[in-house]
């Protein structure tokens, strides 16, 4: 390191034309340059530069030294490049998790991206409706719908969503409109058991208000539940996302939307950012894009 630091004090000396203005390009002190060079030339046995009080000039072993050092240095450079590309492209393997449906509706087409411009990465992505340990499975991120717990994983918010409480409209007209989440006593309801383990679903209030409900039906699948709901077998609680495009379309009516609980933040995940790798970097860039 010491000869290459040797040597590039004597190209910047050459390229600069004086000493001085060298060691202003290096940062360093006119001495340090001197001892530098006179270092240099003692360790060749030869002398680089011929230097009087008012110009320099290349010794003819200076000259052919000049142009080797040029070549040297750039070869050091290139390298060095080289390296720090294959530390920050993106490249080998990359697991990312989340749930099933906001996964295949809003994850899945940021992956394809990801997939798309980094060819060198091998991707998998998990849709899962359970809480994933990234450490104990080898995941590098995870998104997630809902309070975190206080743990040592860092977290990104991507955005957030709803519960919302829906029905058919020919089943409203049948067993008519619920005023109140008291009302839904006796409501035939469907639970999609990733949102509602208990059996309740969640309104808002002083501290959020836990409403017993009784399932007519029961599934850990959202497609099973939406479809039971379209079917017209009862109401349901589901998030915004998804059930939003059906609402829309006038297949499903919201209900109680006035006593609907706080929005739920939705986050991304992974085990630290101290040392975040070039896979996670691209991806947590492409979520934060609009």
């Amino acid at each position: 390191m010491d000869k290459l630091r040797s040597m590039e004090v004597f190209t910047r000396v050459v390229e600069h034309g004086s000493l001085t203005a060298a060691a202003d390009a290096l940062g360093l002190s006119p001495p340090a340059v001197v001892r530098a060079l006179a270092a240099l030339e003692l360790a060749l046995g030869t002398r680089l530069l011929h230097r009087t009080t008012r110009r320099q000039s290349l010794s003819d072993e200076g000259r052919e030294y000049y142009a080797r050092c040029k070549r040297v240095l750039a070869e050091v450079e290139e390298a060095d490049a080289l390296l720090s590309s294959r530390r920050t492209a993106p490249r080998g393997r990359l697991r990312v998790t989340a749930p099933v449906m906001y996964g295949r509706l809003h994850v899945a087409p940021v992956i394809t991206v990801f997939a798309a411009r980094h060819p060198q990465v091998e991707v998998e992505l998990l849709l899962l409706d359970r809480v994933v340990d990234l450490v104990e499975e080898g995941i590098d991120a995870a998104v997630r719908i809902g309070q975190l717990p206080d743990s040592t994983l860092v977290a990104r918010r991507l955005g957030e969503t709803r519960r919302v409480l829906c029905g058919t409209p020919d089943f409203i007209a049948r067993t008519g409109l619920p005023q109140a989440p008291a009302d839904l006593a006796h409501t035939p309801a469907i639970l999609f058991s990733g949102l509602s383990p208990n059996d309740e679903w969640v309104f808002a209030g002083k501290t959020p208000l836990r409403v017993p409900v009784r399932p007519r039906l029961r599934s850990n699948q959202i497609d099973v539940a939406i479809d039971a709901c379209l079917a017209g077998l009862g109401l349901a609680q589901f998030l915004s996302y998804q059930v939003e495009p059906l609402i829309t379309a006038g297949k499903l009516v919201r209900v109680l939307d006035s006593h609907a609980p706080a929005a739920l933040p939705i986050h991304i995940v992974y085990p630290s950012a101290r040392l975040l790798s070039a896979n996670l970097r691209a991806l947590l860039e492409l979520f934060e894009r609009p």
